[in-house]
């Protein structure tokens, strides 16, 4: 299906054609008909020969009514534009003109009605010199009359040739359904209308609200009043809904694909259209059929920032734009450049981000989008609109490569920092790692560490070139007078009194065994750093299994040590547990566990 919206000057005929290339009444409403004015949207189709089926939105014309006419052509990527033979170029043809220029629609047929009741020559020829100068260009132009007939097969096959140029929507793309009009139907709720721009919607999709992030069903399809399974895009779709917060659906909503779309109050944009010296403050943002208060803050000759009143789904490349409503002119379009802008706090960050902003194509790219950044989570980068460039570095986070080498420099300088700063204390920990970096996960510390062989990790702390820190001499000399006392008993550990008279503090103790000068099994208990292995030796002339009492017994020590010790055993395989209170030591060639030190 193709969809089409009209556009055009108030009574000019445009719901006249509609209803004579359908033969279908557009305007839905008694009082559109009574007073022979359309006041909103309407809808209507037709099957033409080599374009297939054509679906029309049909908009008001009236200046009180853009907002209604704004909804309906927001999401429709082609327009055909109605001019009256007998009345010309008029204000709202200028104002219809610059909607569809704002929000950069490349195709169009230009129909110059009423042709029965005026020579259209001028009319035509003023209404192609001034789209000529717009995002539509050279359009083809046909002469018609709704009354007579005239010109309708030109205008036909017009429309034909203009089906046939629009690009091929994206079948597989994320679903974002802009909402043009909610009704309810008996024994089904809540229906929803919109026109599918890209994507396909199924019966049983679960899509998600924008406005709320509310998981709605879909409960049913409908396009062109027949029931579908499927609808794929471009359509024009009847969505029937079921879940949380339906029943307040309202024009402008978005139905999305979950987890597949940020929802943003703040953007920067290219505008297109007045300087942006010229815009006023508070105007209108109107996207999709949404149409949001915007406060417009300048940024350079043509970009801007925008905080929306209400956030909105929007993506990079999004075209929208801004009205006036008070003073009915719409004074830029704009082309979103950033959904996750970053805050302007510092004196001249505003500047800065001009400077930024003016290199940006307007276009997705995910290359750029991670320079500028960083650091990006995929999923994130996928729903800013841009397609990832390369492999995450850990979990779902991407890094660009230069900022990834620097901050494994810093890394490994913040290591290094704090083993000169803090000599008693064991490495850095990974905690403090990440917040010295400012990264947003542990696991990127992580990755960062594993690509860097320089760096070594133990019990969750971080350790550079120098793995064991050297110790002052006062504490070396402390140390050396434990080793002396290990060395005459190894497995009678110091009395928490001869530590404390030789004044090694519990940071000490941990400092001298990441030195590897002693062997810390417990709090306050350290032995030499082979004492491991030399104990699971004198277990191994044990019969086996063996108690607690016997291996304290077989090791000269106390009950204080022995406890830890075996547990320290069992942790690094040289013992294994038998039961509650028996224990044997590992088998002979079931491996050779590491000794620590």
């Amino acid at each position: 299906m193709h969809v089409v919206a009209t556009a055009g000057h108030v009574d000019h005929g445009k719901s006249a054609l509609v209803r004579a290339l359908t033969g279908m009444e557009p305007d839905r409403w008694a009082e559109e008909r009574r007073r022979g004015m359309t006041l909103d949207l309407g809808f209507a189709w037709t099957r033409l020969a080599g374009a297939g089926e054509v679906a029309f939105v049909d908009v008001p014309g009236h200046e009180r009514l853009v907002g209604n006419m704004l909804a309906g052509v927001g999401p429709v990527p082609a327009a055909l534009f109605v001019v009256a033979a007998d009345q010309g170029w008029q204000p709202q043809s200028a104002e219809h003109l610059a909607v569809l220029d704002a929000l950069g629609v490349r195709h169009a047929v230009l129909a110059v009605s009423r042709s029965d009741l005026a020579d259209p020559a001028a009319a035509r020829e003023e209404a192609l010199r001034r789209i000529a100068g717009t995002s539509l260009g050279t359009v083809p132009s046909v002469a018609v009359s709704a009354v007579t007939g005239h010109g309708m097969q030109d205008l036909c096959a017009a429309l034909t040739g203009l089906a046939l140029a629009l690009p091929a929507p994206d079948p597989a793309a994320d679903v974002r359904l802009w909402i043009d009009r909610v009704f309810t139907v008996r024994g089904r709720g809540t229906v929803v209308t919109g026109t599918l721009r890209a994507g396909t919607l199924r019966e049983g999709d679960r899509l998600e609200l924008a406005r709320t992030g509310a998981r709605l069903r879909v409960r049913g399809l409908q396009t062109l009043k027949e029931p579908r399974p499927e609808v794929t895009a471009v359509a024009r779709v009847a969505v029937n809904v079921h879940g949380p917060g339906a029943g307040e659906l309202r024009r402008g909503d978005a139905l999305l694909t979950p987890g597949r779309w940020l929802t943003t109050d703040t953007v920067d944009v290219r505008l297109h259209g007045d300087p942006a010296r010229d815009l006023p403050r508070h105007l209108t943002l109107h996207a999709g059929s949404a149409a949001v208060p915007v406060t417009v803050r300048p940024l350079g000759e043509d970009t801007a920032r925008l905080r929306q009143a209400r956030a909105l789904p929007l993506r990079i490349a999004d075209r929208a734009l801004l009205r006036d409503p008070g003073r009915h002119r719409i004074p830029a379009g704009v082309t979103v450049l950033d959904v996750r802008p970053p805050p302007l706090t510092r004196r001249g960050s505003a500047a800065a981000r001009a400077r930024e902003l003016r290199a940006a194509s307007g276009t997705p790219d995910g290359a750029g989008e991670l320079r500028r950044r960083g650091l990006v989570r995929r999923t994130e980068l996928l729903a800013m609109g841009a397609a990832p460039p390369a492999e995450p570095v850990a979990g779902d986070w991407l890094a660009d490569p230069a900022h990834w080498a620097g901050l494994r420099d810093a890394l490994r300088r913040a290591v290094e920092q704090h083993a000169d700063g803090r000599p008693l204390e064991p490495g850095l920990p990974l905690e403090a790692a990440r917040q010295a970096l400012g990264l947003p996960d542990r696991s990127l510390v992580e990755a960062l560490l594993a690509a860097d062989p320089a760096l070594g990790q133990r019990d969750g702390r971080l350790y550079g070139s120098r793995r064991r820190p050297a110790l002052p001499p006062p504490v070396r000399d402390a140390v050396d007078a434990v080793r002396a006392d290990l060395a005459r008993a190894p497995f009678r550990a110091p009395e928490t009194e001869r530590l404390r008279e030789l004044g090694l503090t519990p940071p000490m103790l941990a400092a001298a065994a990441t030195a590897g000068a002693l062997l810390r099994i417990g709090d306050g208990i350290v032995l030499l750093p082979d004492a491991d292995a030399r104990a699971a030796a004198v277990l191994s002339g044990l019969e086996q299994p063996f108690t607690a009492s016997q291996a304290r017994r077989a090791l000269d020590t106390t009950r204080r040590v022995v406890i830890p010790l075996l547990e320290h055993l069992d942790r690094h395989g040289f013992t294994v547990r038998v039961d509650g209170a028996l224990r044997r030591c590992a088998a002979v060639g079931a491996g050779n566990p590491a000794v620590p030190g």
